[in-house]
């Protein structure tokens, strides 16, 4: 399985970003697709995921202002960050958990949001 993430970019407090993230691969209909962040000298944090049945978790310093959703037809995660703060600064980074008769982890490479002040 590998994961593909684009949408990063600079942006002004206030803006929008889209984050998107594919994934391919065999990729079994149970799984949870989610996106973390990690700011320079912090630990890596969840912001929101959503699983193949569609439940939805954010972080608290999200809600409101970022949407996760899902394709399961093209495998595809996306997060759409609205009103972004100079602390949504961070490397974001897309993972996928795959439940089969194991669990498996997979995490794309990051994709860099910059929020300026």
């Amino acid at each position: 399985v590998q994961l593909q993430a684009s949408g990063g970019g600079l942006v002004q407090a206030g803006g929008s970003l889209r984050l998107s993230c594919a994934a391919s691969g065999s990729i079994p209909s149970i799984n949870v697709m989610g996106w973390y962040r990690q700011a320079p000298g912090k630990q890596r944090e969840s912001v929101a995921v959503i699983t193949s049945g569609d439940k939805l978790t954010y972080a608290d310093s999200v809600k409101g202002r970022f949407t996760i959703s899902r394709d399961n037809a093209k495998n595809t995660v996306y997060l759409q960050m609205n009103s972004l703060k100079p602390e949504d600064t961070a490397a974001y980074y897309c993972k996928i958990t795959c439940y089969t008769l194991t669990v498996n982890h997979y995490w794309g490479q990051g994709t860099q949001v910059t929020v300026s002040s």
